[in-house]
C-alpha cells in the first residue's frame, strides 16, 4: 500500500496527464469494495451475533460478557471522536485540495427524526441499493439473534451465513491483493489535479497527524481507560497483568490477527489467575465480537476523512457514526486489515467518500498492528473483569 501511495504521488507529480488517465485504476477499486459492503455487513454481523449461541442461554457469564465488550467498545469510539475533534487532524492540511472528489457534499445532515426513522425500513432491498446501511444493520442483529433460538434450522442458517462471510472475505482479500494499484491510481490522478508536490507535503502532514491521533487514541483507552477499568472492577495490578500477557500481546502486534494469537492469550490469562471456565468463553467470543482498537480507529477515521473533505458532520450523522462503528465491531474478522473492511461499511452509512480510504491504507498496515494489540489487551482485561462478577 504505501509503495503504491508513493509511486502514485510521484507519478501526479512529474505527469499529470498520464495520471489522470491512469485515475480509473483506483474508480474501479473502490467501486469493487463498494460491491461488497452490502452482503459483508450482513453475513458478518450474523455470524458475529450467532457466534455467542444461544441468547436465550447466556446466563451470567454471557451477559457479563457482552455488557462489557458493548461499554468499552463504545468508550473508545467515543475517546476517539473526542481526541479527533480536538486534534483536527484533517483541518489546515489540505488534503482536500490534493485529494478530494468531485461531487462531494459539504455537510453531512441527519436531524433526529430521520435518524430514528433511518433505523428501520419497509423495504431492506431498496435500503441496500441506496446505501441506507442503518436498515440492514438492525435487521442483522435481531435476525442473527433469532436464528440463535430457533434450534438445528437455526444453525443451519448460521451455517450458511458463515459460509457467505468465508467466501465475501476471500474476495475482500483478492480486492485487497490489488490494492496498490487502486492506492496509485486514486493517489496519482487526486495529485495530478492538485498541484504536485504541494499535495504530497499536505497529504504527508494530514496523514502523520492522524497517525499520531490514532496512536495516543489507542495508548489512552489501554493505559487509562482498560487499566482502570482491570484495577477497579478486576482487581489486578495492570503491570503485573500485561507481563503475564506479554507472549500475546507481542505476537498480536507481531501478526496482527486476535485470532491466531487467541491460544497465547488464554495461556496468559490462566497464568494470571483467571479461571479457565472465564477465558475459555470469553476470550474466543471477544476475538470475534470485540475489537476496542479497531472501533476506536474508525471513528477517528471517519472524522479525520470529513475534516480533510470540509465536510460537516451533524450530531445525528455522529450518532449513526458511533452505532455503525460498536456494531461493525461485531462483524470485524480478527485478521489482518480486517479494520479496513468495516471502515468501508462505516463511511458508507456516513455518506463520507470513500476515496479517502486509498489515503489510510499507506499507513494502515503499522497502525493495524497497534490496534490489534489493543484489541487483544481488551479480550484479557474482559476475561479478568468477567471472572471476578462471575465468581464472586
Amino acid at each position: 500500500m504505501v509503495t503504491g501511495a508513493v509511486a502514485g504521488g510521484v507519478l501526479g507529480a512529474l505527469a499529470p496527464e498520464v495520471a489522470r488517465h491512469v485515475e480509473i485504476l483506483g474508480e474501479l477499486w473502490i467501486r469493487m469494495l463498494r460491491m461488497l459492503v452490502v452482503p459483508l455487513i450482513v453475513a458478518s454481523i450474523i455470524q458475529g451475533v450467532g457466534s455467542l449461541g444461544d441468547i436465550r442461554q447466556l446466563g451470567k457469564l454471557g451477559g457479563a460478557t457482552v455488557i462489557y465488550y458493548v461499554i468499552t467498545s463504545g468508550m473508545a469510539i467515543v475517546l476517539g471522536m473526542i481526541l479527533v475533534s480536538l486534534i483536527k487532524p484533517g483541518v489546515g492540511a489540505d488534503i482536500a485540495s490534493a485529494v478530494a472528489p468531485s461531487g462531494v457534499e459539504t455537510a453531512v445532515n441527519i436531524g433526529w427524526f430521520d435518524l430514528i426513522e433511518g433505523f428501520f425500513s419497509p423495504n431492506l432491498f431498496a435500503a441496500a441499493s441506496q446505501g441506507e446501511l442503518l436498515p440492514l444493520v438492525i435487521f442483522s442483529l435481531a435476525f442473527g439473534a433469532a436464528l440463535t433460538t430457533v434450534g438445528e434450522n437455526g444453525t443451519l442458517v448460521l451455517n450458511f451465513f458463515e459460509g457467505i462471510f468465508g467466501a465475501i472475505m476471500k474476495l475482500v482479500h483478492i480486492v485487497m491483493w490489488i490494492g496498490p494499484i487502486g492506492v496509485f491510481g486514486l493517489v496519482a490522478g487526486r495529485l495530478s489535479s492538485a498541484g504536485g508536490l504541494d499535495g504530497i507535503v499536505a497529504l504527508l502532514v494530514g496523514l502523520g497527524l492522524f497517525t499520531v491521533t490514532v496512536l495516543l487514541g489507542l495508548a489512552i483507552h489501554a493505559g487509562i481507560i482498560l487499566g482502570l477499568i482491570l484495577h477497579v472492577a478486576g482487581r489486578r495490578h495492570p503491570l503485573a497483568y500485561m507481563r503475564a500477557l506479554g507472549a500475546a500481546l507481542t505476537s498480536a502486534f507481531a501478526t496482527a490477527s486476535s485470532s491466531a494469537t487467541l491460544p497465547l492469550t488464554m495461556e496468559g490469562v490462566e497464568s494470571a489467575g483467571v479461571s479457565s471456565r472465564s477465558s475459555r468463553f470469553v476470550l474466543p467470543v471477544g476475538a470475534t465480537v470485540n475489537m476496542d482498537g479497531s472501533a476506536l480507529y474508525e471513528a477517528v477515521a471517519a472524522v479525520f476523512i470529513a475534516q480533510a473533505w470540509g465536510i460537516e458532520l451533524s450530531g445525528g450523522a455522529l450518532i449513526v457514526l458511533f452505532v455503525v462503528a460498536t456494531v461493525s465491531a461485531i462483524g470485524a474478522a480478527g485478521i489482518p486489515e480486517a479494520g479496513l473492511v468495516t471502515m468501508v461499511v462505516v463511511f458508507q452509512a456516513v455518506g463520507l467518500p470513500l476515496e479517502g480510504l486509498g489515503l489510510l491504507l499507506a499507513i494502515d498496515w503499522l497502525i493495524d498492528r497497534f490496534r490489534t494489540a489493543v484489541n487483544v489487551w481488551g479480550d484479557a482485561v474482559g476475561a479478568a473483569v468477567v471472572d471476578r462478577y462471575v465468581t464472586a
